[in-house]
């Protein structure tokens, strides 16, 4: 499962063939497709669901061509963001059998053609954000972006083990974003869901980490894993998912969502939990790698779920009212 490198703190590697690669390149000979590549569509994806329940779940309502406009600006701003990412990592992308083949290091796209593309994109969304809702969701947006291509990128990533959990931060902000849409403000349903993305990032990376430590150790990327060792990386993912748990009932609890969505979060939750002790007591071998791999796949599945009942009974009505005993 990878070597425990104790380094917390690491220089900004490069890899010898990214160079000859980039250098030799005058123009970029990349389609669309790897321009859209460097937005990290899946990342994408899971913003716009999550930004989207964030419009749902918010008191008040939204004109739906405002909120369309809205939801694709926040869109683009979270491609944007994935996109001065990857500028930024090309390097240690070029040393990891996982991003290798991204457009950048690949050599498809020139770095200074995916900077261009990714300020553009900030700029262009957070403009748009604010003339179609308001200056508070445009400024959350402009810091989001800011967050995690300077915040997270460029400093916590290849500085500290705690790079994914405080960095985190970024792309839990999106349903607040969403409040903000509509109310021009944000509360405490939003931040709830915050919350919940929050505490789903580590598990669901950490898993990952287990399965690629040799990745990050060859890129010099202080990953829990690689500083902390594969033992402490699998007690803080059971740590993490049993207190996401209780935290992804709360919406029921407060109104927000109904009878479906609690019987949604407290099963896929314990399946969660299961899913973290499963790699927590399979340690060595292939049984370790796959329980690593099931939960990372479940994770991505469990989110989605959580935020798709959600938009499904609030945003079609089809909110089924808790027993009295908890409504």
């Amino acid at each position: 499962m990878g070597a425990v490198h104790k380094s917390t703190k690491t220089n900004r590697p490069m890899s010898a063939a990214f160079d000859t690669r980039t250098e030799s390149l005058t123009a970029s000979t990349g389609e669309a497709r790897d321009f859209f590549a460097l937005l990290k569509p899946r990342v994408m994806s899971l913003v716009i669901v999550t930004a989207l329940t964030g419009m749902a779940t918010a008191p008040g309502s939204v004109h739906p061509v405002l909120g369309l406009a809205a939801l694709l600006a926040i869109a683009v701003g979270a491609g944007a963001s994935g996109c001065l990412n990857m500028w930024y990592d090309a390097d240690i992308d070029a040393l990891m059998s996982r991003t290798a083949k991204r457009p950048i290091p690949s050599g498809r796209i020139l770095p200074s053609e995916a900077l261009a593309f990714g300020l553009t994109l900030s700029i262009g969304s957070v403009l748009v954000l604010g003339l179609v809702a308001n200056a508070l969701a445009a400024a959350m947006l402009a810091f989001t972006i800011f967050f995690y291509a300077v915040v997270y990128s460029m400093w916590l990533k290849r500085w500290t083990p705690q790079n994914i959990v405080i960095g985190g931060a970024a792309g839990a902000f999106p349903p607040m974003i969403g409040e903000a849409v509509v109310t021009g403000d944000f509360g405490w349903h939003s931040i709830v869901l915050c919350a919940i993305i929050f505490l789903w990032t580590p598990p669901h990376f950490w898993a990952l980490a287990l399965v690629k430590s040799g990745d990050y150790a060859r890129a010099g990327i202080p990953m829990m894993p690689n500083v902390a060792g594969p033992a402490a990386t699998r007690r803080q993912i059971v740590l993490y998912s049993l207190i996401m748990a209780p935290v992804a009932v709360l919406p029921a609890l407060m109104g927000f969502g109904g009878l479906l969505y609690l019987t949604v979060s407290v099963s896929t939750g314990l399946v969660m939990i299961a899913l973290s002790i499963q790699v927590w007591l399979r340690t060595e071998g292939p049984a370790a790698t796959k329980a690593c791999w099931s939960l990372f796949g479940f994770s991505i599945l469990y989110l989605f779920l959580l935020f798709a009942v959600l938009i499904v009974e609030n945003g079609f009505g089809l909110m089924w009212a808790l027993p009295k005993v908890l409504g």
